[in-house]
């Protein structure tokens, strides 16, 4: 890491309280306007870990005549966390808020021109009940900000004007005491300090009210009365910059005022302890007495190890100075001042600074209106060189747009990526761009979308007279009438984003640039960004390069750099966005960079190439230093994830739950990863694009020669056209917006995840404002991320240790980047898009992933597989399982997909893998799929007869759904285990029957399992009802085709005999008339010794194989059944059962009452 740091935008909050107050006054003449400004204020604890208010801060920007304030956290999602306090006919006073907590309160102090307020609000420790604060949402302290009475006189007062004076405070400080009593030190506009006091919430009084003046030091209490020992005053003592602290039980108030000389006066003693005249530290400050200090500031910072320091900003024409002091107490109450430092200005125009116990932040503001924000430290600074922070530009001005792409639908892209505007400055230039006419009432980001496309359209279509236009006209109209809506939100976006002040907690580091509309925060840059970003000037040192220990290294890694700066000067936007584009479309990154040079050294007006040629040849080892950048640029590692420590108390585990969990940090976290990516994107493409040059000179700069050549050419130049590609998926994926999901696509995906044995947590339902679009690596930072690189970090350090800003947000950022990284080994990223539903982003980062890849390869294919079935493509899913399989046992998504097999695991990992696919496909719902697959399958099972049965039972379960009987057929013969075997044939009967697909049942061939066929369909007969079911004349059609007419006439003859025993009516009658009239015709179709048949016995019980062995009374086992003798049948026999059959019949047609007692006599009786 090194000491540069990037500004990253906030979330905007929701508005939710507006309280107008009213102070008793009326608006002082003359109008007056104070400028706009802004504070924060961060809790005690917010670097603990353990504690309620981790991470937590308020901060606030005051306009006119209103203060808007918001509590954020890190941590958590605060709700109902802004409120906007309006105070009628006053101005709010620059310094005019301050917030303190105590035990049990948070104190806000707010001072206007004409009125002091108090509101006291209760701390979050006392909020919660309970000591877990498990949810991912809290209520703010502002909750309930509208139930306080605070016009009450206890919290509120009047200052009353002075007689004889005119004006009013113009800048003022205000703190709580140790006794808990409000003051407000305030700028008299006559020179010295006025001080009014509420005395404690909880304590009844008045108002008191004290002055602070340089003649005689002395006091009037109870009013403002004309003071008679005034005194010749001159303005010169008019205050410009007041600061309080506390120190002993007294208050120290420190005045900068007009004359250059800084006053420390004591409360208590009402007293001015010191007089210090700042221009004795300024260096040849001849004329500077002459003038007024308008623009002076003061600031304070204390801390255990220094004390108390003074930050004193001397706005002098030219060469504003910064001088840092300490405050030293020597004997019986005597102060001095202590010189540490003087720090030279910018030339900017300074907004606001910061003082920490170690450095001075400062905020400026250029002549082109650009913020400047930059950081010292006041000890150990080498020639009083200020630190870079990389404020985030504006927007660009010009959006370039392909030749082949629609205007509309670019500008919109620019205009709805989740880093450019915020939604609210689309807002009003939208409302400005409609003339005002309507209220914005959707205001979802896709309703937002939706209401900007409509009125650009309206305006255009309004604005034509023309019936008919070339697409060339019609595309320069789209182009005007949307670049003036994007010109009207880079006027709001430029409003919003108005610096007002800076602040930095002196708990956790973390540094914070206040803007009018949102708040931005500071991050660290890593060391390789720094190098890319550092202007020209901070270049030059060789100290200023982190990446290298070396220092000749060194050297050459800051002159490669240099000529990779002079390489992105010299690349033109078209030819940037053409480099662009043909990443995007999957075209070879270094073709792309040849082309790019092409066009550089055919545009070369400016001899860049020749400037590049020069400084190309003070790099002595240019290889060398090629391979430092491409090292530390490489996200690769082997590193193993850590999991959360299991001895670790519930506590700590549930606020480490939460840690860097709210939608400020998942925005801010994801914002950091593309702010990394478009940088090292563009580094890539410049150091391409040099290698390029290199190679094109060949020997004339390379002082190594043929060998360095074929290193860059073999080596450098593809390695670095790989992290080229990987850092564009990055930015891709960045800034790719998630979809939403309708429910019942989630419930779908979650059985298709339990079907895989995968996690199946649905997505975290966003918690985020309907304006701030969530981007896919924000979801899966809050579903999966976050949650293991916390783990990963806590593994390594103390649970107790503080939260420092700059340490863990680097290390959290770092880590979710490795976690994105293509070319390492973990999967879940895509595998978060998969259980999320997010197919259609999916689909896209395999597209970008596949040419140069050579990382999980087979997973990919898996994924686009799921994404191509969610599509309902079957055939192209059913092709990538099929190339994914081939990966199985090499990748490690793969290898958990077939991991979690118990049953099967003695099967080969690939049959498994199968085994998961067809079960998906299966859930799916489509057949003809799983047939496929499994037949392939069954080619790799040739060993595995288990597998191999499992599968040939699979494809005959498929084709008889699908109605395919004679394939059904056909994988039932290929089935090698018998048991699964006689269960298909079973079931294939039972199917068929209930079909009445009859004619193909006893058409298949059954060789080698006729006998089987004949019993499945003999017990099913004998076992179901006579009427409904029709196995016994299936039995007999059986036989019959196959000429066997014996057997076909003893299946009609017991099915005869067991309707006369079990079907008395006339319809059983008919129907055993016409059994054994069948029986007897088979049996003459059979040489006469043939013609005979075994007489079933009566009642019998007919042994089922498998079947559970009958118990008698006693519940013992009956003994085995006395063997009965044999009857045969003949021809006689059978004509006689007939004839008496008919003889029923005969008897049952003329009298139907007969029939149930009509089939008692045998024919012998």
């Amino acid at each position: 890491l090194d000491r540069s740091i990037q500004d990253l935008q906030g979330l905007v909050p929701a508005e939710t309280h507006l309280c107008d107050l009213s102070a008793g006054v009326s608006p002082l003449p003359g109008g007056l306007k104070f400028a706009d400004s802004a504070g924060a204020f961060h809790y005690e604890e917010s670097g603990k870990l353990l504690s309620v208010t981790s991470n937590r801060f308020i901060h606030w920007s005051t306009s006119g005549d209103s203060v808007q304030l918001v509590e954020q956290s890190l941590d958590t999602n605060l709700l109902n966390n802004w409120v906007r306090l309006r105070f009628n006919h006053c101005s709010v006073l620059p310094g005019g808020v301050s917030i303190q907590e105590t035990l049990n309160n948070v104190v806000i102090l707010i001072c206007t021109n004409q009125s002091v307020h108090r509101l006291l609000l209760p701390h979050p420790t006392r909020m919660y009940r309970s000591e877990l604060v498990t949810e991912l949402h809290m209520q703010s302290i502002f909750t309930d900000v509208g139930k306080l009475s605070l016009q009450d006189s206890a919290h509120s007062a009047v200052i009353p004007s002075q007689v004889g004076q005119a004006g009013s405070p113009h800048s003022c400080s205000s703190w709580i005491s140790h006794q808990g009593e409000a003051h407000y030190a305030l700028a008299s506009p006559a020179g010295g300090i006025m001080v009014v006091t509420l005395l404690p919430h909880d304590t009844p009084g008045s108002v008191s009210v004290v002055e602070l003046k340089q003649s005689s030091m002395m006091s009037r209490l109870s009013g403002w009365m004309p003071s008679a020992i005034r005194g010749d005053q001159s303005p010169a003592d008019l205050v410009l910059s007041l600061a309080v602290r506390e120190l002993e039980e007294d208050s120290f108030i420190f005045a900068l005022c007009q004359d250059h000389r800084l006053r420390m006066w004591s409360l208590r003693e009402q007293a001015c302890l010191l007089e210090a005249d700042m221009l004795e530290y300024l260096p040849s400050c001849k004329g500077v007495r002459r003038l007024s200090g308008q623009g002076h500031r003061l600031r304070l910072a204390f801390s255990s190890t220094t004390g108390l320091c003074l930050g004193v900003y001397l706005a002098v024409p030219q060469r504003g100075q910064f001088t840092v002091l300490q405050l030293v107490a020597t004997d019986n109450n005597r102060y001095s001042l202590e010189h540490i430092s003087s720090l030279l200005s910018t030339q900017e125009t300074l907004v606001d600074f910061t003082l920490t116990s170690s450095d001075v932040w400062a905020l400026w503001v250029d002549e082109s209106n650009i913020t400047v924000v930059k950081y010292i430290n006041f000890e150990h600074n080498t020639a009083g060189q200020w630190n870079q922070v990389f404020v985030q530009p504006p927007p660009e001005e010009e959006v370039q747009i392909g030749v082949d792409l629609d205007p509309r639908e670019t500008y919109l892209e620019v205009l709805f990526s989740p880093l450019r505007f915020t939604a609210s400055a689309i807002v009003k230039a939208l409302q400005i761009y409609r003339r005002g006419s309507e209220r914005i009432s959707d205001v979802s980001w896709e309703g937002l979308k939706k209401e900007v496309t409509q009125a650009v359209e309206t305006e255009l279509q309004s604005s034509v007279t023309e019936f008919e236009f070339s697409q060339e006209e019609y595309r320069q109209l789209q182009v005007e009438f949307w670049s003036r809506f994007y010109s009207c939100c880079l006027q709001y976006q430029e409003a919003q984003s108005t610096p007002l002040g800076l602040t930095v907690s002196q708990h956790t580091g973390m540094a914070c640039l206040l803007r009018k509309g949102f708040v931005s925060f500071l991050l660290p840059c890593f060391a390789v960004d720094h190098l890319y970003l550092s202007y020209e000037q901070y270049l030059f040192s060789e100290e200023e390069t982190p990446v290298a220990e070396d220092p000749e290294v060194s050297r050459d890694v800051l002159q490669l750099v240099q000529c990779l700066r002079l390489v992105s000067d010299a690349v033109s936007p078209e030819m940037a966005y053409e480099m662009e584009k043909a990443l995007d479309y999957m075209q070879s990154p270094e073709r792309a960079a040849e082309l790019v040079l092409e066009n550089m050294l055919c545009n070369d007006s400016d001899n860049v190439i020749v400037d590049i040629q020069n400084k190309l040849q003070d790099i002595r080892n240019p290889t060398a230093a090629m391979m430092v950048l491409l090292r530390e640029m490489d996200l690769e590692t082997d590193s193993e994830l850590g999991s959360l420590c299991a001895g670790q108390g519930l506590n700590t585990r549930i606020s480490l739950s939460q840690l860097y969990g709210s939608s400020s940090a998942v925005s801010l976290v994801c914002q950091a990863i593309c702010h990394v990516a478009m940088t090292r994107a563009l580094f890539c493409r410049d150091l391409l694009i040099l290698q390029k040059l290199y190679l094109r000179f060949g020997d004339n700069v390379f002082l190594g020669g043929g060998a360095q050549l074929l290193q860059l050419q073999q080596d450098l130049i593809p390695r670095s056209s790989h992290l080229l590609s990987s850092y564009h998926l990055l930015k891709h994926i960045s800034q790719n917006l998630a979809s939403s999901v309708p429910m019942d696509t989630i419930d779908a995906n979650l059985q298709h995840l339990t079907v895989l044995e995968l996690s199946d947590c649905p997505a975290v339902s966003s918690s985020r404002s309907a304006l701030s679009p969530q981007t896919v690596v924000e979801l899966f930072y809050q579903t999966v991320g976050r949650r293991i690189i916390i783990s990963q970090i806590y593994s390594q350090q103390q649970t107790c240790s503080v939260l420092l800003w700059n340490h863990m947000i680097s290390n959290v950022v770092q880590l979710l980047a490795q976690l994105l990284w293509p070319s390492n080994p973990g999967f879940l990223f895509p595998e978060c898009l998969m259980a999320n539903c997010q197919f259609t982003q999916l689909q896209e980062y395999v597209r970008l992933i596949g040419p140069w890849c050579q990382v999980n390869i087979g997973s990919c294919r898996f994924m686009l597989g799921q994404c191509y079935l969610a599509n309902g493509e079957g055939q192209k899913a059913l092709q990538c399982f099929q190339e994914a399989a081939t990966e199985v046992e090499k990748e490690e998504f793969l290898m958990k997909l077939t991991g979690s097999e118990d049953e099967e695991s003695a099967s080969s990992p690939r049959l498994q893998y199968y085994n998961k696919v067809l079960r998906l496909l299966e859930d799916v719902g489509l057949p003809e799929l799983v047939i496929q697959l499994s037949s392939l399958a069954v080619t790799e099972a040739v060993s595995d007869t288990h597998s191999q049965a499992a599968l040939w039972t699979r494809i005959f379960k498929h084709h008889l759904d699908l109605g395919h009987n004679s394939q059904a057929y056909e994988a039932l013969t290929q089935n090698p285990d018998s048991s699964m075997q006689l269960d298909c044939l079973r079931q294939l009967v039972v199917v068929l029957c209930e079909r009445s697909q009859l004619q193909d049942l006893v058409q298949f061939p059954y060789v080698n399992l006729h006998d089987e066929v004949v019993s499945i369909i003999e017990s099913r007969a004998r076992g179901l009802d006579l009427l409904t079911h029709n196995y016994y004349e299936l039995l007999y059609a059986f036989h019959i085709v196959r000429h066997n007419y014996r057997k076909a006439g003893t299946v009609m003859f017991e099915f005869g005999m067991r309707l006369g025993r079990e079907v008395r009516t006339r319809v059983g009658l008919q129907k055993q008339v016409n059994c054994y009239l069948a029986a007897l015709t088979c049996l003459r179709l059979i040489r006469p010794e043939y013609a005979w048949i075994v007489q079933p016995a009566a009642g019998a019980t007919y042994e089922r194989p498998g079947a559970s062995p009958k118990r008698n009374s006693d519940g013992e086992f009956s003994s085995e059944p006395v063997r009965r003798q044999v009857d045969i049948l003949e021809l006689d026999d059978l004509e006689k059962q007939y004839i008496l059959s008919r003889c029923r019949l005969t008897l049952v047609q003329h009298h139907p009452p007969s029939a149930a007692i009509a089939g008692n006599l045998s024919v012998s009786q």
